[in-house]
């Protein structure tokens, strides 16, 4: 068989040309990949434009409008808009750019400077504070969207990280102690504070789990916060994210509240109503919760004149974990509105974080706190300011004392006696 003839054009210095050129397109699309890879384009799909935000000058604007020494927006308005105080804001700044590399500021190959740590923790702020979408900022603090949505999650989780073994620990001795005074000065001696319960609306709760989560009452899935407040609006205790949590009963049951008590490890309370002795503190409740020696419910109905002023009293101090949750809501508007979050791992550290910053600013702002019931708790420096962590292991308890303890807690007999007692108290 005879070779086909070989074209009149296909020389060495044809082929050659050839070659060079085969090889540049190739070097030309590997480095259109590699743009692509870099600057989050694929080859394979839809091309979108890549932003340059500026994220230098994003820094400078918000430096100059809340953080020079000669801010465009004084103390007043930067209070409003952050719902806490510069020193606070800057203080959990400092404390989160210290102890996560995410929120540090990083130089890319280019020289060029990446977002700062007030760039990320404002616009995470601005989603708690204004419960908006996460787009919002893009505009004035020059950051994209997913990267707000990471800044949020990693600031909820550092906050709590850091900061909840402060602020939103148990109450110690000292804790104790103040919290009886303060029961005791507003006619409530045992008193320590008052619990309720909080609706958060769960807007793209997963249809599998509307069943779990869903609220007779609103109709709607929501996540249920279980709280205890002081009259100085401090949150003792945050209980939030059960699967099942309807309402205060079955989510009472399930909430570690009265662990401590139930183990003997809670701090001793000793106290005398009407010269009957008690030692078990109390919470002022509403009258959905069971009648344990724990709890104090108001009489609904009442008849005798002073019934009627003992339920006045008692309704109106019981308002101070609603109070709690009202200035809860206006300072973090992304817990009165419904969420859109569709973790509820994410939603539940979102609410503990609220709630940690929520006790930094009452710590910050309740000036009356330290001339009425003494000075602060203060904590040894080696730990700097937060209280010692409990290392070894619980102290074991026979099973009889735990028994004991609960059927204690649970007694009919006393929750009545104790409310009688109040009710001639006052």
């Amino acid at each position: 068989m005879d070779q086909a003839p070989i074209p009149a054009n296909f020389t060495k210095e044809f082929t050659e040309k050839f070659i060079e050129e085969f090889i540049n397109d190739i070097q030309k699309n590997h480095r259109l990949e590699l743009f692509h890879k870099i600057y989050g384009q694929s080859s394979t799909s839809t091309p979108r434009k890549c932003i340059y935000r500026d994220c230098e000058a994003g820094h400078q604007r918000l430096v100059n409008d809340y953080f020079s020494p000669n801010p465009v927006y004084p103390e007043n308005i930067f209070r409003r808009r952050f719902r806490m105080g510069r020193h606070v804001f800057l203080c959990i700044v400092d404390a989160i750019s210290n102890f996560d590399p995410y929120f540090q500021q990083r130089i890319d190959a280019v020289g060029r400077k990446g977002l700062s740590p007030l760039q990320k923790y404002t616009a995470a702020m601005r989603l708690l504070s204004y419960g908006v979408s996460a787009d919002a900022v893009d505009d004035y603090v020059r950051i994209g969207e997913s990267t707000t949505i990471e800044c949020l999650k990693k600031l909820v989780s550092n906050v709590i990280t850091i900061f909840e073994g402060e602020y939103l620990r148990k109450p110690n001795s000292t804790d104790v102690q103040r919290l009886l005074q303060m029961g005791e000065a507003r006619g409530f001696p045992g008193m320590m504070g008052s619990i309720d319960r909080m609706h958060w609306q769960w807007k793209n709760c997963p249809k599998a789990w509307k069943g779990m989560f869903m609220s007779g009452r609103k109709g709607v899935a929501t996540i249920i916060l279980e709280a205890v407040a002081s009259s100085d609006l401090w949150i003792w205790h945050a209980f939030v994210g059960v699967a099942g949590s309807n309402n205060g009963l079955n989510i009472l049951d399930r909430s570690p509240l009265f662990d401590d008590v139930l183990h003997g490890r809670a701090p001793e309370v000793n106290f005398t109503i009407n010269e009957n002795n008690y030692n078990m503190r109390y919470y002022l409740t509403d009258v959905i919760y069971p009648e344990w020696s724990t709890f104090v419910k108001t009489i609904p109905r009442p008849q005798s004149e002073k019934i009627k002023l003992f339920s006045k009293y008692q309704e109106s101090q019981r308002k101070d974990v609603e109070r709690a949750f009202g200035v809860l809501q206006s300072r973090f508007a992304i817990v009165r509105g419904p969420t859109r979050f569709w973790d509820i791992a994410d939603l539940g550290e979102i609410m503990r974080a609220c709630i940690i910053i929520h006790n930094m600013i009452v710590e910050d702002e309740r000036d009356t706190y330290a001339t009425q019931f003494g000075p602060l708790p203060t904590y040894d420096d080696a730990t700097n300011g937060l209280p010692e962590p409990n290392l070894g292991e619980e102290p074991f308890i026979p099973y009889e004392t735990y028994v004991q303890n609960s059927m204690q807690m649970r007694d009919k007999r006393i929750h009545r006696q104790l409310q009688n007692d109040l009710v001639e108290h006052i």
